[in-house]
């Protein structure tokens, strides 16, 4: 769950990080994309609208006014003036005004009225934009040198007669047009060209009506002709000259061109983007997903032991012992196969102890049946040979040591499916309330009233209130009887052997101490592990061997603890504690 959460959090905001990059570098390249474009197109067109533009980007305040140096540089490059007037006539501000030394510093209502009129002042043509954004209204008079007027005016007091040209002047001034590579239209007011004087050629195409307005009102090089012209008061006609412009160039369609050139740039930059963080995006991701790939190959091998290798580490921590940055996410997953593989190899080892053990243990059975079987077959040849050959007291002693060998084989089988009962754990235990004074000294009374047994000597320390426990009685009384048993076939007749009860930290404690034979070191290291190596074939047949490894085991289905104590020539004290 925690993984999942991780992971679906660090997706989504990956996620959303990346949409928002996106959408952040796309909004701030259209911004520049437009901002581009309109400083481009003002550019071009300057001044047209320019003035607006101007007037809504002014600050005014106490008489003073502040506009944008961006302004102040534009109209410089453009070698053009700015002159702000108050509603007194006043210039409140210019803008290079200094290489226009022939401004006014103040304007008459007259000079206004004409200069709205006739959109020139002197030998500059000039645009004008009033403006009522503050208490008083301010009126922004832009101008720049129009020497094509200047020459047309020139012309028109020179050449003209009745708002048309001279007839016997026509000669003249062609040549002058000609030699200014320039070209003259009269025109009535219908709209009429009633004469054309120059080399056509520099009028090579037909123009509107408004074509010829926005060229006139346009004075930089966004057209490839220069256009000026001058209107008869009296007459009505209106001269129009054209003016090859070298320097310009055609913008039919300028801003599309240039939308299209920002758009292919634009989309080369994502892609650029794109590129390089869609490889590293992959990168980050396959690198763990190709560790994880080899991992599970060394585990379908088996190799469990090496499915995290020393280059494997150093890929993922670094030499403080730290998880990379780049792992980090897969915290939990790398965490996961570290206790994966080494449950496995775990097991791996264990199931390896099994077997070795599983087959120690069929050796040891194999090995514990054959020696009675092959003393049961022996006596059989030879009872089947020649049966009238052996006394009756040779045929009773055969029969005894038959008779001793199957009960063996039988108790031997028997302990072997009892141990397989117990390794089920709580599947056969019934546990129960149980009096545990009353149990013990039951299973004592057994061996003291059995007149086998007369030959050793049973002592039993209870005590005076009962001691209960949860215990399955069936089982206790079997511990009780191995612990016993074991007692009488490993010691000789006289022995003592001490029954106790007693609590100890709150268990239950029994305690079975004799002062037999004792055990060595190494038996009593190996006592409990004996049937993973078989019986001892050595001692008596007089049971299986198996005595103490069934002891041990009833005693930790009951979730108790078995310690031994022994030495030779001391005697053993068995101590057995379980829960109360």
């Amino acid at each position: 769950m925690k993984i999942r959460q991780r992971m679906s959090f660090h997706f989504t905001y990956q996620l959303v990080f990346y949409s928002l990059l996106i959408v952040t570098v796309t909004l701030v390249a259209g911004l520049l994309f437009i901002q581009n474009m309109r400083t481009n197109e003002l550019r071009r067109n300057f001044p047209v609208g320019a003035l607006q533009l101007i007037a809504q980007e002014t600050k005014y305040k106490d008489g003073t006014i502040r506009i944008s140096a961006k302004w102040g540089e534009l109209i410089e490059e453009k070698g053009m003036w700015l002159q702000v007037v108050s509603a007194e006539g006043d210039v409140i501000y210019g803008a290079n005004t200094a290489p226009h030394s022939t401004l006014p510093a103040s304007y008459s209502m007259t000079q206004l009225l004409e200069i709205e009129e006739t959109r020139k002042l002197g030998e500059y043509a000039v645009h004008t934009q009033l403006s009522f954004a503050y208490e008083q209204p301010l009126l922004y008079l832009l101008g720049y040198p129009s020497p094509g007027l200047d020459r047309l005016v020139v012309w028109f007091d020179a050449y003209e007669e009745a708002g048309l040209v001279e007839s016997k002047t026509l000669p003249l001034l062609d040549r002058r047009l000609r030699d200014n590579g320039s070209y003259l239209q009269v025109v009535d007011p219908s709209g009429r060209v009633i004469q054309d004087i120059g080399d056509k050629t520099y009028a090579q195409k037909g123009y509107r009506p408004l074509d010829i307005l926005a060229i006139e009102q346009s004075p930089g090089s966004n057209y490839d002709t220069s256009i000026v012209a001058h209107r008869d008061q009296r007459s009505g006609m209106t001269w129009i000259l054209y003016t090859a412009n070298t320097a310009g160039e055609s913008l039919k369609h300028s801003t599309l061109d240039t939308a299209t050139r920002g758009l292919v740039w634009f989309s080369a930059i994502i892609l650029l983007l794109a590129v390089p963080l869609s490889i590293w995006h992959g990168y980050r991701y396959s690198r763990p997903l190709l560790l994880f790939a080899g991992w599970f190959e060394r585990m379908g091998r088996g190799q469990y032991d090496q499915v995290l290798t020393a280059k494997d580490k150093r890929k993922i921590f670094r030499r403080d012992g730290k998880m990379r940055i780049r792992y980090r996410l897969y915290k939990e997953v790398i965490e996961s196969f570290y206790q994966m593989t080494f449950k496995l190899a775990q097991s791996e080892k264990e199931r390896g102890r099994l077997e070795k053990a599983q087959a120690d243990w069929m050796s040891g059975i194999s090995h514990d049946l054959r020696t009675p079987l092959s003393t049961i077959q022996g006596y059989g040849y030879m009872l089947e040979s020649l049966p009238e050959q052996w006394s009756q007291e040779e045929l009773r002693t055969m029969g005894t040591t038959i008779r001793e060998k199957g009960d063996y084989m039988l108790e031997l089988i028997s302990d072997f499916s009892m141990i397989h009962q117990l390794r089920q754990g709580d599947s056969i235990m019934e546990l129960r309330e149980t009096d545990l004074d009353e149990l013990v000294r039951y299973s004592v009374l057994k061996y003291v009233n059995d007149t086998t047994m007369s030959e050793y000597h049973f002592h039993y320390n209870g005590k005076e209130r009962p001691l209960r426990i949860q215990a399955d009685e069936t089982w206790l009384h079997r511990l009780m009887d191995n612990l016993l048993s074991n007692a009488v076939k490993h010691n000789p007749p006289g022995v003592d052997v001490t029954v106790s009860i007693g609590a100890l930290n709150n268990m239950a404690c029994i305690r079975v101490i004799d002062n037999g034979r004792g055990m060595d070191e190494e038996t009593l290291h190996h006592l409990f592990n004996r049937y993973y190596r078989g019986t001892n074939t050595n001692e008596s047949t007089a049971g299986s061997g198996l005595g103490m490894s069934i002891a041990k085991t009833i005693v930790e289905a009951h979730n108790g603890n078995i310690q031994v104590q022994s030495e030779l020539g001391q005697g053993t004290k068995i101590e057995i504690l379980l829960p109360c």
